[in-house]
């Protein structure tokens, strides 16, 4: 069992193989792609957990992820060729299906193909991202998000982020957090986030239910899905919508950055969902020809620009939250930290996961997680 050597925790922090909360994480569908990058007929490499693998769309238009190299001579596989849904290795010419089965070796007898296998994962595709499956045994149902099925705008997009990927779940439960780090940026448009929430937090069937009551009595319910998924009610960055039900996967890359995959559905419909588009298409153009937000993070964090002085941009938010978690170091110090009354529902995430990582690492039952069929999410106003 490994352990913080300093709390004598069990660590949640590594999440690469053979670690217990990477074997944990593992146990869920988790995102490693957004669909509109992945052409058919590509490969692209990707790494999830501290694990590398090769990601493909055959011409089925069906995506596999299989093992990074080639069993031959260990070449990476992301170089090869697609040849209708099977990948060929670009040395000497293996072929293998969506399965990782080797289907052909053109310098070989035909009978050695049969005995070469490499290592493949479950893929499910849902709303523009790629979902994969990277645990032991068969993988579970796909869940299901009724929040996203009703009548909107898609919009969905992925983003990385240079520190561990538990400081990510830990601000996306924090509200205290919206009035000062964001305090410049649409969060605080039309009156919303801009004073100090008191902070109650409760376990639920699915993970934690965090409440921000305001100064006029109006809560606002932020959820977090176990193990490291994040919804709530996005603010509206239009009058004429409604406000955005958010959903957030943030998956390791490796132990000092990780991957945040977003999808959300926006309220609108006819003329407003057309001036919604065209907003995206606009702010996209904008963000295409500005530094991105890892730039400017990391200009702000070397001292070389104040992160007050940037200008609103479509990505503010992101900049600034870059600036705040990177600046707790790649791997945040929890073990000196000072945390207060309003920090209830982070002191109430670790908690479950310490009680589920020891329970994994004893061979003990975990906790089966459920949610209802939909789950309520308000905004306050």
């Amino acid at each position: 069992m490994t352990t913080n050597s300093d709390s004598g925790e069990i660590d949640f922090v590594h999440t690469g193989p053979g670690t217990i909360a990477g074997k944990y994480l593992r146990r869920f569908w988790q995102p490693v792609f957004v669909s509109a990058q992945l052409q058919t007929g590509y490969a692209v490499p990707i790494r999830i957990m501290g694990e590398d693998f090769t990601l493909y769309r055959g011409a089925s238009g069906a995506a596999y992820v299989v093992d990074f190299r080639c069993a031959h001579r260990g070449t990476q596989l992301s170089v090869g060729w697609v040849e209708e849904d099977c990948l060929r290795c670009f040395y000497h010419g293996w072929k293998y299906d969506g399965s990782g089965q080797c289907v052909e070796q053109p310098a070989e007898d035909a009978a050695f193909a049969a005995k070469v296998k490499i290592r493949s994962c479950p893929t499910h595709e849902f709303l523009g991202l790629i979902f994969a499956y990277f645990g032991d045994g068969a993988a579970p149902p796909f869940p299901d998000y009724p929040e996203l099925s009703e009548q909107g705008e898609i919009d969905v997009g992925s983003y990385i982020r240079h520190c561990n990927y538990f400081g990510t779940l830990e601000n996306g439960i924090d509200q205290v957090h919206v009035p000062f780090t964001h305090a410049k940026s649409g969060f605080t448009k039309f009156g919303l986030n801009w004073d100090i929430p008191v902070i109650s937090a409760g376990e639920t069937d699915y993970g934690i239910a965090m409440y921000g009551t305001r100064t006029d009595g109006k809560a606002r319910i932020n959820h977090y899905l176990m193990p490291n998924i994040l919804y709530i009610k996005g603010s509206p960055e239009s009058a004429r919508e409604g406000w955005r039900e958010a959903f957030a996967w943030r998956v390791p890359v490796d132990d000092v950055s990780h991957r945040s995959f977003n999808i959300a559905l926006i309220h609108v419909s006819g003329d407003a969902a057309e001036r919604f588009r065209e907003r995206q298409r606009r702010q996209e153009e904008i963000v295409a020809n500005l530094p991105s937000s890892n730039e400017m993070a990391a200009r702000v964090l070397a001292g070389q620009i104040s992160v007050h002085d940037i200008e609103e941009r479509p990505d503010i938010v992101n900049i600034q939250d870059h600036v705040a978690q990177e600046g707790q170091g790649a791997i945040a110090d929890r073990v000196n930290e000072r945390l207060g009354r309003s920090d209830v529902a982070i002191i109430l995430m670790r908690q479950i996961w310490q009680r589920e990582l020891a329970a994994l690492a004893a061979g003990q039952a975990l906790k089966q997680w459920s949610r209802p069929e939909k789950l309520v999410a308000t905004s306050g106003v």
